[in-house]
């Protein structure tokens, strides 16, 4: 006689298997809302305000667009292309002025905040200079921008209508950290350029299973918690407002609640809520760049009980790291599933995108939210991203040498300030550390010399083999662990520098 337990398994799994292979209901249900998902006409967050250098202009990519961000005399983040209107070249390689104004630094156009050129230095004269400053075709590109919860967010078109449109729509922000704000705690964000698109970011989020294996000890045991579990979904597919699932049973000790959604375009929160009704908040935020290549920015949420409390197992959470290592330690996190979604993009690539799930074998329902996801993409969605016009929509060939892959410079540390000036620091501590070993060394050496001339001089000492014998000093041997004390400091400090460039990962070596 079958258990309750085999019993719902098996009623799970014909389930799935209806939900998978009943294709025309599935699509019928995909059809029910005629509206499209309109890429461009959204907010995209591109980078977070406390990491960007407001000293100079900084060049950014949204679906295909180069684009420059800035910061303006007001304090305002600013968003044009990336592209002057004289001659065409790139406002990332100018100057922001003393008086706030963005100068190209081919010529000297300057730019205000809203994209009118102000300054044409080359003119005849100043009525000239006005009366071309005044044509449009002297304008910039400008986008519309905000700052919302620590994070700079730009809307995907421009010009007056765009502007309209942007205050209609508000950013995908966490309402929780509104809603609790008397009972929430944040951690420090991460972002990071990755080496594949979009979609295979949401669609990796969207495969909680991935988890204890990919993520070997730091997010669970790849013998012991690549348990059983459904997908069963807690929200109506929408184009707009995407689609959730929820975990059940959760294959976490002390949830009561686990929950991962998806909010189109950039958005998937994965939702933890434990038995006191505390809760752990996961954000990853995606945006489309460049094809092969998407922007990834994502923090932690801890919302206390009522009683403003947070269950004992996370009682580390939120303890106090600098930021650089904050962001150190999240990138060897990220690294232990990007070869995989790399080479995976360019292995499917070979298949029209609608073929992928027939090509596939998904015979587990825990593979409901990406099938979910891919049809969204495919019904709701266009089928695909819709790159700028001027960029060349085909996928870069696969990286060879994992080294780049494992780039943490480009990727990150150029972009983020904090990072920067943290290395700018290790780079003149280890100098230093290094000058201080090799003083104590001499230091040591000059004493143990100067000791044995002493006992020369007095008559202590009277043949060269005597004087080998005799034993160095307390001082000697003090400088000479200074010495190598700070020579270990300098190799650590070297290590650590590492970090800031490359960081390469292999799961044969995580036991």
């Amino acid at each position: 006689m079958k258990t309750n337990r085999q019993q719902t398994q098996k009623t799970t799994i014909d389930n799935y298997q209806n939900f998978q292979n009943n294709s025309s209901d599935f699509v019928k249900e995909f059809l029910e809302e005629s509206e499209t998902f309109q890429w461009t006409k959204q907010w995209y967050p591109l980078a977070v305000v406390a990491f960007l250098d407001p000293t100079r202009p900084q060049s950014i990519e949204l679906l295909g667009k180069k684009m420059v961000l800035w910061r303006d005399g007001g304090g305002q983040w600013r968003c044009f292309d990336n592209f002057c209107p004289h001659r065409g070249v790139p406002f990332s390689e100018g100057r922001i002025e003393s008086d706030g104004t963005l100068l190209c630094a081919y010529h000297g156009w300057r730019f205000n905040g809203e994209g009118k050129c102000i300054s044409i230095p080359q003119s005849i004269d100043k009525l000239t200079e006005e009366k071309n400053c005044s044509n449009r075709k002297s304008c910039a590109v400008a986008y519309p921008t905000q700052e919302c919860q620590g994070i700079l967010w730009v809307w995907a078109e421009s010009g007056e209508q765009a502007l309209l449109e942007s205050q209609l729509r508000k950013p995908r922000i966490i309402p929780e950290l509104e809603e609790y704000s008397d009972r929430v705690q944040m951690l420090t964000p991460y972002f990071r350029d990755f080496p594949y698109g979009w979609d295979f970011f949401m669609e990796n989020l969207s495969d909680p299973a991935h988890g204890p294996v990919s993520h070997h000890n730091i997010v669970g045991n790849r013998y012991k918690d690549a348990k059983y579990f459904d997908m069963i979904p807690v929200r109506k597919i929408s184009a707009q407002e995407g689609f959730s699932f929820e975990i059940t049973p959760s294959i976490y000790s002390k949830v009561k609640y686990f929950s991962h959604d998806f909010q189109p375009p950039c958005c998937l929160k994965i939702i933890y809520t434990y038995e006191d009704n505390s809760k752990l908040i996961l954000v990853f935020y995606a945006s489309p760049t460049r094809p092969g290549w998407c922007r990834h920015i994502g923090y932690q949420v801890l919302v206390k009980n009522e009683q403003k409390k947070q269950p004992r197992h996370l009682f580390l959470f939120g303890f106090p790291l600098p930021i650089w290592l904050s962001h150190i330690m999240s990138s060897l996190f990220a690294q232990q599933d990007l070869v995989f979604l790399h080479y995976q993009e360019k292995n499917l690539a070979k298949w029209d995108k609608s073929q992928w799930l027939e090509e596939l074998y998904l015979p587990n329902p825990q593979d409901k939210m990406v099938v979910t996801f891919r049809k969204w993409l495919e019904y709701r969605a266009g089928g695909k991203i819709p790159w700028a016009l001027e960029c060349n929509p085909e996928l870069p060939p696969p990286e060879q040498d994992k080294e780049k892959l494992f780039d943490i410079w480009t990727t990150h540390t150029q972009h983020c300030l904090v990072c920067q000036n943290t290395l700018k620091n290790i780079n003149r501590l280890t100098v230093l550390v290094y000058i201080a070993s090799i003083t104590c060394l001499c230091l040591g050496i000059l004493l143990d010399t100067r000791s044995v001339t002493v006992q020369i001089l007095s008559g202590q000492i009277t043949t060269f083999s005597s004087a080998l014998l005799v034993p160095p000093s307390g001082l000697f041997w003090w400088a000479i662990g200074s010495g190598i004390f700070f020579a270990l400091v300098g190799y650590f400090l070297k290590k650590i520098k590492r970090l800031f460039y490359v960081y390469e990962f292999e799961h044969s070596q995580n036991d």
